[in-house]
């Protein structure tokens, strides 16, 4: 009997325990299905679902029925919720990095268009000075379509100077002018001599001019108040300009006064020409300074000669304090009477010191310069067959085409 009775215990007490262990266990599968329910699932692995399928295809002999019951994963043993939680979250804190997929020796090239598009952006990346650098459009010899170049062209401005008397240099501003004029150029002359005789010379009487160019030069009068219009457009001179120089000593900057003045108008004509006073006073250096380039007119005598190696200095002195673009256009031999031996010799000694820079022009004596300002006009219009005319025609080609070159 107490044999029996014990068997029985015991086998009550094992039963008891299995039934205890089996009711823990039913427990914690009951916390592991909620717990999984309320985790997030694991996102797919993109690099090992691409390498999966590669090294299945790579090798297919290899893979076989009984493999892949092999290798069908087994059923994870259950643990404990406390580090099931430990493994989420330090999987949430830590980086993942995943190796890259090894491409296939196989692999298709690059298409050319890739490469030659990734050429290109890396060409068209800029420096880093050309990044600091300002840029600019380049400047081509082409017109860009609906733009006309000699309207956006500035004009070249063209100054008359010789501090000797009476070489003609009035003469040539008003002939040469009124030629590019018929070459079909716009012409504005500027008269800065306080003679007026380039005023004169168009029928303009300086006496009685409201304005003129010493109102534009002491009093910034607008340039274009004291335009007339004639054969060429005419800024007019008045005696008043023999006092310019002194009124104008104490403005600051006095020597770019003219130049200034200019610049309201330069991009109306082809040509500016400005006559000078027979000195290198203020006056010359105000037009020297506003100009591109200069004309000296000689008189084929000696003393006329002498005086070329003062401006010479006075120019030199310019180009390095005022005007660097200041170029001498050329030496025109003036009122040349060729049946003189002394004039002949003048012209070879101006072609022997001076070269290239003397015009092949030559403006001989003829009445007809005297006669044309009497009528208020240019030789060219007093007389248009002349031989007078012509001379100024062919210096004006000769200008143009040296200026073209």
């Amino acid at each position: 009997m107490r044999a029996n009775s014990r068997e029985r215990m015991g086998l009550f007490s094992r039963g008891s325990r299995d039934d205890r262990r089996e009711a823990t266990r039913d427990d914690k599968g009951a916390e592991l299905a909620e717990l999984g329910e309320a985790l997030p699932e694991p996102a797919p692995d993109p690099v090992r679902e691409e390498v999966a399928p590669v090294n299945a295809e790579s090798n297919p002999e290899q893979s076989s029925p009984e493999q892949s019951k092999s290798q069908t994963p087994a059923p994870e043993e259950t643990r404990p919720v406390a580090e099931e939680l430990e493994d989420v979250e330090a999987a949430e804190e830590r980086p993942q990095v995943h190796a890259a997929a090894p491409e296939p020796e196989d692999s298709a090239p690059v298409d050319a268009p890739a490469m030659e598009s990734e050429e290109d952006a890396e060409a068209a990346r800029i420096g880093f000075e050309q990044a600091l650098s300002p840029r600019r459009p380049a400047t081509t010899g082409v017109a860009e379509p609906g733009v006309d170049q000699d309207d956006t062209a500035r004009a070249q401005v063209i100054s008359f100077a010789n501090q000797k008397g009476g070489v003609a240099k009035t003469t040539t501003t008003l002939n040469l002018a009124v030629a590019f004029a018929e070459s079909g150029h716009r012409v504005l002359c500027v008269d800065l001599d306080p003679q007026g005789n380039l005023t004169m010379s168009q029928g303009i009487d300086p006496d009685k001019v409201e304005t003129s160019m010493y109102d534009v030069l002491v009093h910034h009068v607008p340039i274009r108040e004291v335009i007339h219009e004639r054969e060429i457009d005419i800024a007019v001179a008045s005696i008043d300009l023999a006092g310019a120089e002194i009124a104008m000593s104490t403005q600051i900057g006095r020597e770019r006064s003219l130049e200034k003045a200019l610049a309201a108008v330069t991009d109306d004509y082809d040509f500016v020409c400005i006559d000078t006073p027979p000195s290198l006073g203020l006056l010359t250096v105000n037009a020297l300074t506003a100009s591109d380039k200069v004309i000296v007119p000689v008189q084929c005598e000696y003393l006329s000669m002498r005086g070329l190696m003062q401006l010479q200095g006075t120019l030199e002195m310019i180009r390095e304090n005022l005007n660097p673009r200041l170029q001498i256009e050329g030496i025109l031999p003036t009122m040349l009477d060729s049946r003189t031996v002394h004039a002949k010799e003048a012209v070879e000694i101006l072609e022997e010191n001076f070269g290239e820079l003397v015009f092949k022009s030559r403006i001989k004596k003829a009445i007809k310069f005297a006669e044309a300002p009497v009528r208020g006009s240019s030789v060219l219009k007093y007389d248009p067959k002349s031989n007078a005319a012509d001379y100024y025609r062919d210096l004006a080609k000769e200008v143009l085409t040296h200026g073209a070159s």
